[in-house]
């Protein structure tokens, strides 16, 4: 039996191959480079093992991941083992070609071994995601599984468009668990999501403990929409979704949504309000009627201290902000908030994010502005701010709010933006939506899924996928890879795997469904 060389292939010629020429055509997103190779597929054995470098803690950890993400439907035990010789699948830090970057990779199968090599965990972490898809759709099961467990002689080459590709999970609205949030996390990873938003406050709740501010949660977490019982993260818990998050190369970025959108913090203190009345806890789903007192000494005692606690909290690079919809708080107003709280995030070693309304404030060139409107060409400030050095992530909502309605029809969601079916999702191209914000300004796409009409699992996954899916191959194949009917055929693909992983998904009619 033959076993694919770990040497660096000989040629690394370049394009993609199209679904005519390659049967090997259902990965989403789309690779750089798929070329089928002559020889036996790549048979996982049940005497396989998974090989990792020496002395490689991040490759040590891919692999575990790996082997766990296979053993329950292969049944197989798959020792994680140093060394880059025998059957199963190779991991490699290096050999790969220079232009994969930290998150791109290589992978080579042949009769008995699959190679991934790369630059970064990060990137062997892709290349998983891609192996994953190329074995057969009973992989995923949670339950064991007949074989063979099989991938065509192959040689990809892939690497991501963009740095940020993110999703957003609404938990204000209303509340989802820890195992949740893992599972929707997995879900998206899948498909490279490399960043998970959570909006961990708003009017129907606040949802993330703050030891200095207790009755946030004794008291601001007990709501949502339609008036359930809310819930919240202790910090322990949110320490476990950020470290879960992190082990598969995930970044959390938690959102304190400011100025507006406080009417649960509102409810818990009475002296965050400008008459010093607490409001009654909300549980409408209008916008833009609630905000801090602007003027007061002790909102910014209660933003420093609640930045401060988040930012301990979080290891990763951001803190967002919010600044939308803050239309109680007179634009002024919210310029002289936007001037005392940004420096508070740079103190903490954080970049700030906010909606794009913050945009109209004096940002460093260190910030980003996360553009959610439908309006294009969009107001002046956005391409200021570009030409400023601020960078965007781009969440139009007429394009990938996952939770509008997808038709007319569709029971669950909103539509204030218009219905969103898989090919609008998939129908656009970061570089050119806004005026004045040119690619090089693009950080990256970003799916939001607001929660006001979702209360499961099974509803968030039925908004989200398969847009998510669709969003997340626009963050990372480039335009020219790009083609919605070649798309739909690959994303139809998916469809027997989310069903063996018990996903919820929409079958939408616009694209063929396998199985």
């Amino acid at each position: 039996m033959g076993a694919a060389s770990t040497a660096p292939p000989p040629s690394r010629a370049r394009g993609r191959r199209t679904a005519a020429e390659s049967p090997l055509h259902t990965i989403v997103p789309a690779p750089v480079l798929v070329e089928p190779r002559p020889g036996a597929a790549f048979t996982l054995a049940p005497d396989a093992e998974v090989r990792v470098p020496p002395g490689s803690p991040g490759a040590r950890d891919v692999g575990e991941l790996l082997a766990e993400l296979l053993r329950p439907a292969t049944g197989y035990p798959l020792p994680v083992v140093e060394g880059a010789a025998g059957p199963g699948v190779v991991l490699l830090l290096e050999g790969a070609a220079a232009e994969v970057g930290d998150e791109g990779y290589e992978l080579d199968t042949a009769e008995d071994t699959a190679v991934l090599r790369a630059n970064t965990p990060a990137g062997l972490w892709s290349g998983v995601q891609t192996l994953r898809q190329l074995l057969p759709a009973a992989v995923e099961s949670p339950e064991r599984q007949d074989g063979p467990f099989t991938v065509p002689a192959v040689h990809v080459l892939d690497h991501p468009r963009f740095p940020h590709r993110g999703v957003m999970l609404d938990v204000a609205r209303h509340f989802f668990g820890v195992d949740d949030v893992k599972r929707y996390l997995d879900l998206a990873v899948a498909h490279k999501v490399n960043t998970l938003h959570l909006h961990l406050s708003d009017d129907q709740g606040w949802r993330l403990e703050i030891e200095s501010w207790p009755n946030l949660t004794a008291h601001g977490s007990t709501s949502s929409v339609g008036g359930g019982p809310g819930g919240f993260y202790t910090q322990d818990d949110y320490r476990e979704i950020v470290a879960y998050a992190a082990r598969r190369h995930v970044t959390v970025v938690p959102e304190i949504d400011l100025p507006g959108h406080t009417a649960a913090a509102l409810s818990s203190y009475p002296e965050l309000n400008p008459d010093g009345i607490a409001p009654k806890l909300y549980t409408g789903i209008e916008v833009g009627f609630s905000t801090l007192d602007i003027a007061s000494e002790t909102t910014y005692r209660f933003v420093a201290d609640v930045l401060r606690e988040v930012a301990a909290l979080t290891p990763g690079p951001y803190l967002h902000i919010g600044g939308d919809e803050a239309f109680a708080t007179e634009p002024a107003d919210c310029r002289a908030f936007m001037a005392r709280v940004l420096p508070m995030v740079g103190e903490h070693g954080k970049r700030a994010m906010g909606w794009s309304e913050f945009t109209r404030a004096d940002l460093p060139t260190t910030a980003v502005a996360q553009y959610w409107d439908t309006g294009r060409p969009a107001g002046p400030e956005l391409a200021e701010a570009a030409a400023r050095g601020v960078r965007f992530v781009l969440s139009p909502a007429d394009r990938v709010y996952l939770d509008m309605k997808y038709t007319e029809k569709t029971e669950l969601g909103l539509k204030w933006a218009g219905t969103v079916e898989v090919d609008a999702a998939y129908g656009w191209d970061p570089a050119t939506l806004l005026d004045g914000v040119p690619e090089s300004a693009v950080l990256g796409v970003e799916a939001p899924l607001w929660t006001e009409t979702l209360t499961t699992v099974a509803e968030l996954e039925s908004m989200a996928f398969p847009r998510l899916a669709a969003v997340a191959e626009v963050g990372w194949t480039a335009a020219t890879g790009r083609d919605w009917a070649d798309f739909r055929s690959r994303l139809a693909a998916q469809g027997p795997r989310w069903t063996a992983r018990g996903v919820a998904f929409h079958r939408s009619p616009t694209v063929p469904w396998q199985g």
